[in-house]
């Protein structure tokens, strides 16, 4: 636990550093790396073949990504990606078919997941960093991401009573599932009446709230969905480059899901003025 909290401790102010004051070039290496580092997580989980250079092709891919979507050449440069990724795995499975090394049609479909929708959901958070108040909306999806999760932990201590809806968590509850949904439409509340204070921006809190509903509850199923694959592939965590947190996914599962409904919210739905 100790461990736990002195990484966040160290971590947590550098991220919003990079997320707050700096411009979206840095977001975007950061996302780059984390994107990279994410992907070569999921394919050791899923024991996909390290020899073949599908780890490499797969962590170039992820990388290339949010880098692409700093430019003005996002979606180019995720199509072209996508191409490039397709060509070099099946490049290689049709390469080793009928070997003893062969590869499989599910492990090519963990690399397209891994280099291609976790960066493309992640680099939501470099989009909305090049925004019109882009220091501001950044903070969305992490305000939901994180503390969603830590309302439901606190209210499934307190008041969890109804556990074991769903196999794939037994532990926790409906009281956190619900503590962690009205927990982030609070903080989402509480940040757009900080804005409103101390700011020239006008917020309409009502919409915040609805951000704060929505974002939360993608949030808890993005964390369910990456739990779903680490029980099906008998693993505790996705890695252990953060001592205490475990890998890069076990920290950014739920992100994956909440930073593109933000953006697509924050798009149609604009809280600010």
């Amino acid at each position: 636990m100790v461990t736990r909290i002195l990484v966040a401790v160290v971590l947590a102010p550098l991220f919003f550093v990079v997320l707050f004051f700096l411009d979206p070039i840095y977001l975007a290496v950061l996302m780059a790396a984390i994107c990279a580092m994410a992907s070569f997580e999921l394919l050791r989980a899923t024991g996909v073949a390290h020899h073949n250079g599908m780890y490499i092709f797969t962590a170039m891919t992820a990388a290339a990504i949010p880098l692409g979507f700093w430019t003005k050449w996002g979606s180019v440069v995720l199509q072209v990606s996508a191409l490039a990724l397709m060509s070099a795995l099946f490049f290689i499975a049709i390469r080793l078919y009928d070997r003893e090394c062969a590869i499989r049609f599910d492990d090519i479909l963990v690399c397209f997941f891994a280099g291609l929708m976790i960066p493309m959901f992640l680099s939501a958070l470099v989009l909305l960093k090049k925004m019109e108040h882009g220091r501001y909306l950044v903070l969305l999806p992490v305000i939901c991401a994180f503390l969603t999760d830590a309302g439901a932990y606190f209210a499934g201590v307190f008041l969890g009573r109804h556990r074991g809806i769903t196999r794939v968590s037994p532990n926790k509850s409906l009281e956190g599932y619900v503590g962690g949904i009205l927990s982030g439409a609070a903080f989402m509340l509480l940040y757009g009446w900080i804005l409103i204070q101390f700011t020239q921006i006008q917020v309409s809190l009502p919409i915040m709230a609805l951000y704060g509903l929505l974002g939360s509850a993608i949030t808890e199923l993005g964390d369910l969905a990456f739990s779903l694959i680490k029980r099906q592939y008998g693993i505790k965590d996705y890695g252990n480059l953060l001592p205490g947190h475990g890998g890069m996914i076990d920290r950014f599962d739920s992100m994956t899901f909440a930073a593109p409904l933000l953006l697509l919210l924050v798009q149609l739905l604009p809280a600010f003025r």
